[in-house]
């Protein structure tokens, strides 16, 4: 079997040429803690608070108690498949669920996804979990 240097240069040219550079920067963290569907994630300097942070097995959190070496999170899933030294990633995305007509009558997690079996929820907004409530005087009376 002879090897030919044009063959292997045109097959190196036809890799280089198919070649999709991709870069995913995204800021992890190491659990350090875990219990009672609460997670301690070391590493999440710049996480914000009621942040999604993403854990192993598709579990989300939320981050609420931010200090300075450690983000405590809230699990919204099954501490149980979590273990210390794990990895937590950011999402970047604040803690929201779907509002408006199509919510009337709906079961859903702790995620704002539907669990009830009736397929998606079609809404065009969505609410932040966390905010500010109206003061007593612009509420609407209770009927």
């Amino acid at each position: 079997m002879e090897i030919r240097p044009e063959e292997i240069t045109s097959l190196i040219k036809k890799q280089i040429e198919g070649f999709e550079k991709s870069v995913d920067v995204s800021e992890v963290g190491e659990v350090i803690q875990v219990g009672d569907g609460i997670a301690r994630v070391y590493g999440l300097e710049n996480v914000m608070s009621s942040e999604l942070v993403e854990f192993p097995g598709g579990v989300f959190g939320m981050a609420l108690n931010l200090e300075e070496d450690n983000v405590g999170c809230v699990l919204f899933g099954s501490d149980m498949a979590i273990k210390e030294g794990d990895t937590a990633r950011r999402t970047g995305k604040i803690m929201s669920v779907p509002v408006g007509e199509a919510m009337l009558g709906r079961v859903v997690n702790s995620l704002g996804q539907p669990i009830d079996g009736k397929g998606p929820i079609n809404t065009k907004h969505t609410g932040l979990l966390e905010r500010k409530a109206l003061g007593v005087v612009q509420r609407q009376p209770v009927k």
